[in-house]
């Protein structure tokens, strides 16, 4: 547990089992991104969730206030072949909206720092979209800044 300001949160790790935390994190995405479709609108089955939470380089974690889930991100570990080490890639972070500037996304990635040392990954990385400053101020904090491209390319 991790206390921040007057308010403690629990950040947990998501195993196979852990399925309403997981939906949780899907609304909570949902909600924070303004795509609901995208992450409620075709919602997985149970045993894709729990599968896919059983991978073990699919990492989610949550941030918890009591029993509700208040933050949370879905990062990846990706094997690198110029050399024997890995990156973690944080994909979707986001913080319930009542709940920001109280340290949740700091104490998630954290949190997930932690695991990735444990792991020996040699570097976690995340994107900011340019029109989100309270995110690019958050990981200007914790990391260095690189400018690159994104490019979406259709498959097929």
């Amino acid at each position: 547990m991790l206390a921040s300001g007057a308010v403690a949160h629990t950040f947990k790790q998501l195993r196979a089992s852990d399925l309403s935390l997981a939906r949780a994190l899907l609304a909570l995405f949902a909600e924070a991104f303004n795509e609901r479709e995208t992450y409620l609108g075709q919602p997985p089955s149970d045993q894709h969730l729990s599968e896919l939470l059983g991978k073990p380089h699919v990492l989610a974690l949550v941030a918890a206030d009591g029993e509700t889930v208040v933050g949370g991100l879905v990062a990846y570990q990706l094997d690198k072949l110029e050399q024997a080490r890995s990156e973690i890639y944080i994909y979707d972070l986001a913080v319930d909206e009542r709940h920001r500037r109280q340290g949740i996304a700091t104490g998630l990635i954290r949190a997930l720092g932690k695991i990735a040392k444990e792991r020996g990954a040699w570097v976690m990385f995340v994107q900011a979209d340019p029109i989100d400053p309270p995110a690019i101020a958050l990981y200007q904090k914790l990391g260095t800044r690189e400018d690159v491209h994104h490019f979406d390319i259709p498959v097929g």
